[in-house]
C-alpha cells in the first residue's frame, strides 16, 4: 500500500535524534511554519465551507464534528469553542470520534479503523446538518463512514485532509486539501498536520461567527458572560461599543442577562425587551440594529 505523505521521512529525519536541543526544536518550529503555509492556497474552500456551516445554523441544522485521533482532537477543540466564542447553543454542535471521546490519557489507535462504529454514529444525523470530517490521511475508515452516511442521511459535508486526492473527498460537498510537507516525526499528524487543520477549522469558524453577525469591530459580541473574566470582557465590550463608561455598561449587561448584543442597545436608551425585538428584527446582527436604533431614535 502506497503511504500517504504525512507517513514520508521529512529530510531533516536522519540523525535527528543526535542533535543538541535547539537544533531539533529549530528542525520542528520549521516545520510548523512550513504546514501552515499549505493553508493559504485553500482559503476559497475554506471560504465555502464558512458558508455553509453559517446557513446551517441560520436555519435549523446543526455543525458535526467527526474523526478519529489527533485529527478528531482538532476538530472537537473547534467545535468545543463554539459557544464561548460565538454563543452557539450546545445543542446545535455535536461531536462524533471514533472510541468515544477521551476521559483520561488513553485513546485507542484501533477505533479509526471501525467503519461500521462511523455508520453507527451518523444515524443522528438529518437534512440540514453540515457534518466537518477531518482526517490527516484522507482515508481513515471511520471518518469516510461518517461522511458517506451523512451525505445518504441529506447532511452536506465539508472534508479536511492533508493528501491530495484523499479518499474523503469523495463524500465531500466541500474539499479542503492541506497537502502539508512529511512530519519530522514520521506519522505524527498532531504536529504540522495538526497545525495545518487546527488553522483551517479556526478560520472556517471565525469566519462563520462573523457571517452569523457575532462578530463587531473584531470583538466576539455573541458572547454570554457566566464568569468574571467574561463579565470583565464583555463589559468593556459593551463600554466601547456604546461609548458610556463600564458602570452602565456592567449595569446594562445584568439587564441584558449577560448577553453583549441586548446588553450594547440598553447602554444605547433601549428597554431590554425593545433590545431583543431589534436584535429580532436584524437576525441577530448587532450593527444592523445599533443603525435602526439610531435611525429610529432611542
Amino acid at each position: 500500500m502506497t503511504l500517504p505523505v504525512t507517513e514520508h521521512l521529512h529530510p531533516a529525519a536522519t540523525g535527528l535524534d543526535t542533535l543538541p536541543g535547539p537544533a531539533v526544536l529549530g528542525h520542528l518550529l520549521a516545520a510548523q511554519a512550513s504546514a501552515l503555509q499549505a493553508v493559504s492556497q485553500a482559503l476559497p474552500q475554506i471560504e465555502a465551507a464558512a458558508a455553509l456551516m453559517a446557513q446551517a445554523l441560520q436555519a435549523d441544522g446543526r455543525l458535526v464534528y467527526a474523526g478519529a485521533g489527533s485529527s478528531a482532537l482538532m476538530a472537537v477543540a473547534d467545535g468545543l469553542e463554539l459557544g464561548g466564542t460565538f454563543g452557539i447553543p450546545a445543542d446545535r454542535v455535536l461531536l462524533l470520534m471514533a472510541g468515544g471521546l477521551p476521559v483520561d490519557a488513553r485513546m485507542p489507535g484501533d477505533t479509526e479503523d471501525d467503519a461500521d462504529e462511523g455508520t453507527r454514529a451518523a444515524e443522528i444525523l438529518r437534512a440540514g446538518d453540515v457534518v466537518i470530517a477531518v482526517t490527516a490521511s484522507g482515508r481513515t475508515p471511520y471518518a469516510l463512514a461518517v461522511a458517506e452516511a451523512a451525505q445518504a442521511r441529506g447532511a452536506q459535508v465539508i472534508g479536511i485532509a492533508n493528501a491530495v486526492g484523499a479518499k474523503l473527498f469523495d463524500h465531500a460537498d466541500v474539499a479542503i486539501c492541506l497537502p502539508t510537507p512529511p512530519e519530522v516525526i514520521a506519522g505524527s499528524t498532531r504536529m504540522g498536520a495538526g497545525t495545518a487543520q487546527k488553522a483551517a477549522l479556526n478560520m472556517m469558524s471565525t469566519l462563520m461567527g462573523i457571517k452569523l453577525g457575532q462578530v463587531h469591530d473584531g470583538m466576539m459580541v455573541g458572547l454570554v458572560a457566566d464568569n468574571d473574566k467574561l463579565r470583565a470582557r464583555a463589559a468593556t465590550m459593551v463600554a466601547r461599543i456604546a461609548a458610556v463608561d463600564e458602570l452602565l455598561a456592567a449595569q446594562a449587561l445584568v439587564m441584558g442577562r449577560g448577553a453583549v448584543k441586548p446588553a450594547v442597545l440598553i447602554a444605547l436608551g433601549k428597554a431590554p425587551d425593545a433590545a431583543l425585538a431589534l436584535l429580532s428584527e436584524t437576525k441577530g446582527n448587532l450593527r444592523a440594529a445599533i443603525a435602526r436604533s439610531d435611525k429610529n431614535g432611542s
